[in-house]
């Protein structure tokens, strides 16, 4: 009878141990699918990153061209510059500044410039815009 008893324990204790075994693979895998949820993440960060840059820097670059350009900038331009991520529509717009003193002097030769930046990105609209001054004195 005792070595009934014994056999049974022992094969009692065997499966207790499958289980455990059964459940830390389990939770493993569980562990294993997470993290590679979360460098996809990182990876789909990254790139949105890296368009997002892309995009500022072409930004900057117009700027750059307008401020160093002589004369007036044009009042309404359209540029299309295909990018590593896909067309973007760089959009200008150029006007008056109309700024004043507060002694009511109109300060004449200033623009305010506008730079729109256009995209998709799976199929969504994104834009980007930046303000700046501009004078070219008359």
């Amino acid at each position: 009878m005792r070595r009934d008893s014994r056999s049974k324990i022992r094969s009692f204790c065997g499966g207790f141990a499958l289980y455990e075994v059964l459940l830390g693979v389990t939770i493993f895998a569980f562990g294993v699918l997470a993290l590679g949820r979360a460098v996809e993440n990182c990876l789909n960060a990254s790139t949105l990153n890296a368009e997002e840059n892309a995009v500022e820097q072409m930004l900057s670059n117009r700027m750059a061209e307008i401020q160093a350009s002589r004369g007036l900038p044009a009042q309404a331009k359209e540029l299309k510059i295909d990018s590593g991520y896909g067309v973007v529509k760089l959009i200008q717009k150029s006007k008056p500044a109309e700024l004043t003193e507060p002694n009511k002097t109109v300060l004449n030769g200033i623009n305010l410039v506008s730079l729109t930046a256009q995209w998709q990105r799976h199929g969504v609209p994104q834009s980007r815009q930046i303000q700046f001054y501009v004078y070219r004195p008359g």
